[in-house]
């Protein structure tokens, strides 16, 4: 006697899938109004307090330092509760901080290191909201869709951000640059909504299989030692710490280089800012088909070639031809980091097992982002000191040596990122 086995069906594309829909317009929305904090909030402090590269410096490390200071601890707490319902949490909370910003300017109560905790608390949100992240994305794209889901969500987060500063720039001009947050502030309650939308199963899928009744620091230990023992992934945990630390150098420097050095108005920060994030989107767009053509590994490589060496143009930014020079280095620098962030985003996604998704999350973020904060200390003091151009130009070269040093990685002589996590198949 034969048995027939129906066939199952494939899942219906992403275009048509709700769920995907709701969770990729509700982060468009929010990454649109980050974007455009990312510029008004220097820009206040330029403008409204005369600010200069330390305070610069001070405001990137305040948004970055909670990696370092929760983001282990973090992910092990993610991994136990349901990741809707974090991140709505979060995306509340934000809110409500970025709301404060133009109330406490109405009342003439404004001050720097209000914006610093402003910046510090919405870090600590955003710490919950992507360790929560990837298991929401597994939750609303099949297993086999999951390349194609991350190059559309950072596709969108690409393009908004590419609209965010130009957004800013015009919003400074027309209603204030403290007024132009609470567009930040609303787009977080968007993205909040969209994300309670979503239908899920009754019980949202949260792994138990005895790992609540260990401890928060041997759950800690365990997201370390997954990482530690991966040859793999613990490279792209140290190259990744070292490219942020190099980006995130230069970056915070950046509005205050082109506003006094460069003579730039807000609304032309804005357009510069927004252009040189045009290259996120063509990066995003190319990703999935660099990757098939080369194979997932060597496109990494030769991604690098357009991450790196193109920063060193930044420095050279000035009236004229050196502002060219400078747009097209952050164009040619955003489509090599987001494709590459596309092809490693999917890759990790179907690599790690589900019950460790938050707790490697965090601790590569506590590496890569960790860096951050240092890094936009350094380039403030650096700043103050050596002075804007000096600075910007050895920031970019750290960057350079990370991407370059990919081709001394586990990744050298393979054609495609091997398979393992929940595929049993381990790259140690």
């Amino acid at each position: 006697m034969t048995t027939h086995t129906a066939p199952v069906a494939p899942p219906p594309p992403l275009a048509r899938n709700r769920n995907f829909a709701l969770l990729w317009f509700g982060e468009g929305v929010s990454v649109l109004g980050n974007a455009t904090t990312s510029v008004l909030l220097p820009l206040l402090a330029v403008v409204g307090f005369d600010a200069g590269a330390g305070w610069m410096g001070a405001l990137t490390a305040a948004a970055w330092v909670p990696w370092l200071l929760i983001g282990l601890p973090a992910g092990a707490w993610v991994d136990r509760l349901p990741a809707r319902r974090v991140m709505v949490a979060s995306d509340l909370v934000a809110a409500l901080t970025l709301a404060s910003v133009p109330v406490a300017w109405l009342l003439d109560v404004l001050t720097l290191p209000h914006l610093a905790v402003a910046a510090f608390c919405n870090g600590v949100c955003t710490v919950f909201f992507r360790a929560a992240y990837p298991a929401l994305v597994r939750q609303v794209a099949p297993r086999e869709q999951q390349e194609q889901a991350f190059a559309r969500l950072f596709g969108t987060e690409s393009a908004m951000q590419v609209a965010g500063p130009g957004v800013g720039g015009l919003l400074a001009q027309a209603i204030s640059t403290a007024g132009g947050l609470l567009v930040d502030a609303v787009s977080f309650l968007v993205s909040a909504v969209c994300l309670w939308r979503l239908k899920l199963p009754a019980a949202e899928p949260h792994l138990t299989d005895g790992a609540e009744v260990a401890s928060l620091g041997q759950r800690i230990r365990e997201g370390i030692d997954y990482i530690r023992h991966d040859r793999i992934l613990r490279f792209f945990t140290v190259m990744g710490g070292l490219s942020n630390f190099g980006l995130t150098g230069y970056a915070a420097l950046l509005v205050l280089f082109l506003v006094r050095e460069v003579h730039l108005g807000s609304g032309a920060v804005g357009l510069v800012m927004a252009v040189g994030s045009l290259g996120g989107v063509i990066g995003a767009t190319i990703a999935t088909r660099v990757s098939r053509r080369l194979g997932s590994a060597r496109a990494l490589l030769a991604l690098q070639v357009l991450a790196g060496p193109p920063a060193l143009l930044v420095p050279l930014g000035a009236p004229g031809a050196g502002l060219v020079a400078m747009v097209a280095g952050m164009l040619l620098v955003g489509t090599g980091v987001v494709a590459g962030n596309v092809v490693r985003g999917a890759w990790r996604n179907r690599y790690v097992p589900e019950h460790m998704v938050a707790r490697q999350v965090t601790t590569v973020q506590v590496i890569n982002y960790g860096t951050m904060p240092l890094a936009g200390l350094m380039a403030g003091a650096m700043g103050s000191t050596l002075g804007l151009r000096p600075t910007i130009a050895v920031m970019a070269a750290i960057h350079v040596v990370a991407c370059l040093s990919m081709y001394w990685s586990p990744l050298r002589g393979l054609r495609d990122m091997p398979v393992g996590g929940d595929a049993g198949v381990s790259a140690r």
